[in-house]
Parts: structure tokens; C-alpha cells; sequence
């Protein structure tokens, strides 16, 4: 069983429009709405491949019931379906999120809410059901930004615990929640670029992946946008480069990334493997039509043609 960790879950709603002109009425052709979230995104990837995965976090509020009933309605519970709801009720309002792509130049303009305020009696409630869930984890993602009232640390407290219990602990999140939670040796971190340069001071994606190893994570996986993802691991370093640039939506590409990571660690797979499925998945997210999906065609499609590359060490 792999969990996986939203604090500050989304119900994720995708407009699509022939083209997004500022300062004028627009028509859309098409919307969609999909329970979101970094750690929810994971979550779905991970059961399309056929893993057992909860997911937890917060939910609260209207929007919170309709996210829930979304993930309910997904399809059967646990393997190949749908991710097994293990939401932390909140009074607070769940958050949306609008992207807006637009169908002429292939761009998603994103807006983003806020999140909802947890109390110090719903963060211990959580705390609770995470150290349940714990007992019979292979894996947990620690996902995305975190609400209002929940202090700085509190990745790095949940992959304290995740390491007493003896469960790898992958985290992708930013700022501050990032440097605290590498100091709490995560066994991966997923930062992009410009995350890993505000961790690091350095904008050399090889020498901060190394030096964010120094600071305590076992493994960085940098993503690198359309270049794909770079690996520095205590088995060798790699790059993996998908075939060609895609033209579509990237929400969610690195939540896909994410979910390749942890599918090809509790399978034992060799870094190349988890790297190629990793660019694969991110790659057929953004030629999905919704946020947080991919295509399983391009997907099957693309595994092979990934390029995957020992490059030298420090």
C-alpha cells in the first residue's frame, strides 16, 4: 500500500477555450472537474497502474463533499481503481483550482485559492490517522503546499515518523517546507529547478541536486521541465529525456513524475526504469485533456523511447 499526503487538497476545475484574450468575454468549450492536489494527483496515478493507494490530507466544506464524491465516483476502490479515501475532516473550506487552457496556443493560465485554516485540534486528529496508516505503508508521498495553521515543519515531523516506522518517505513541496523536510532525510525529493536553485543559492541543476544530498536527502530527483529529470542517487546519477516536446497542459506532469518514482521503488526497479516510467507518465499527463490525468496510449507509447543517461559523478 502506498499513502499519499495532501494538506492542502483542491477540486481542480479545467476550462478550455478556443483562445484567452485579456480583457474580453470569453466562451468555453469545455470543463471538467477531477479531485486535486499534488498528493491526490499521485494518488490516481498510482491506482491507474494498478497500485493499492490511500490517500490522506484535509477536506472540508462544500467543495470538500463534492472532491470527495468525485474520488468516490472514480471507479472501484484499491487496486486498478480508484484511491481509497482516508480524508481528515475540516471546518474549513476545501480550495479550488481554475486552469484555463487555451486551445489555440496549447497555454494553461492557473489560479489558485487559498487554502483553508486547520486548528491545532484537526492537525492532531491527522496526525492520528497518518501514524495509522503508517503500519501498513510500502511507501508515502508528502505533497504540496501547506495550509494556513500548519507550522513550517511539519513535513519534516510527518518523515520523522515515516523513518520510525521504517516507511521511504518521498517529498515535493517548496520554500521553507522543503528545506526543513530535506533536513529530515527523506529517502526522495522531487524538486524542479527553480525550487532546488531557492533551496541550494545555485541554479546548476547537478551541482544543487548534489549539494541538496549534503543537506540530507537520500535521492534528488530534479525536474527539468521539458528536458525531463535528473537523478542524483546513491547508486549513480541520470538524466532521462523524453523522445520530443509535447504541446499541452503540464498540470499535474510532475504529480505523474511522482507517482513513477514511488511505483518503481516499493517494485525495486533499477533507477533507469523508475526514471523512464517517471518521464513517460509526466510526458503523457500533458497530452491528457484534464488536469492530473494522462493518456495511457502515449503512455505504453512513449515508456520505450524514453532516453535514459548515466551522467559522471561529482
Amino acid at each position: 500500500m502506498i499513502v499519499t499526503v495532501t494538506l492542502n487538497a483542491a477540486l481542480d476545475i479545467t476550462y478550455r477555450t478556443p483562445a484567452l484574450v485579456p480583457h474580453t468575454t470569453h466562451r468555453v468549450s469545455d470543463v471538467a472537474e477531477r479531485p486535486g492536489g499534488k498528493g491526490l494527483n499521485v494518488a490516481r496515478v498510482l491506482s491507474a497502474l494498478g497500485h493499492e493507494t490511500v490517500v490522506t490530507g484535509f477536506a472540508g466544506g462544500r467543495t470538500g463533499d463534492v472532491l470527495r464524491e468525485l474520488l468516490g465516483n472514480s471507479g472501484p476502490g484499491g487496486s486498478r481503481g480508484r484511491p481509497v479515501d482516508a480524508l481528515v475532516p475540516i471546518s474549513g473550506s476545501t480550495r479550488r483550482t481554475l486552469a484555463v487552457v487555451d486551445e489555440t496556443s496549447g497555454d494553461t493560465t492557473q489560479l489558485n485559492e487559498p487554502g483553508p485554516t486547520v486548528s491545532a485540534a484537526e492537525w492532531s486528529a491527522f496526525l492520528g490517522a497518518y501514524e495509522r496508516l503508517l503500519t501498513g505503508a510500502d511507501a508515502v508521498a508528502l505533497c504540496g503546499s501547506l495550509p494556513p495553521g500548519i507550522h513550517v515543519g511539519a513535513y519534516a515531523e510527518l518523515i520523522r515518523r515515516a523513518r520510525a516506522a521504517g516507511v521511504p518517505a518521498l517529498l515535493d513541496t517548496s520554500g521553507e517546507p522543503l528545506r526543513r523536510g530535506v533536513a529530515a532525510r527523506p529517502d526522495l525529493v522531487k524538486p524542479n529547478t527553480d525550487e532546488l536553485a531557492r533551496l541550494t543559492g545555485s541554479r546548476e541543476p547537478l551541482r544543487a541536486a548534489h549539494d541538496a544530498r549534503r543537506r540530507g536527502a537520500h535521492a534528488v530527483i530534479a525536474s527539468l521541465g521539458p528536458d525531463g529529470i535528473l537523478a542524483v542517487t546513491p547508486d549513480g546519477v541520470w538524466q532521462a529525456t523524453p523522445p520530443a516536446p509535447v504541446k499541452g497542459n503540464p498540470t499535474g506532469a510532475g504529480d505523474s513524475a511522482v507517482a513513477g518514482l514511488l511505483s518503481g521503488l516499493v517494485e525495486r526497479l533499477p533507477w533507469p526504469a523508475r526514471l523512464a516510467r517517471a518521464v513517460a507518465l509526466a510526458t503523457a499527463t500533458v497530452l491528457a485533456p484534464a488536469a492530473g490525468e494522462f493518456d495511457a496510449e502515449a503512455y505504453e507509447e512513449l515508456l520505450p523511447r524514453v532516453a535514459v543517461t548515466e551522467q559522471p559523478g561529482p
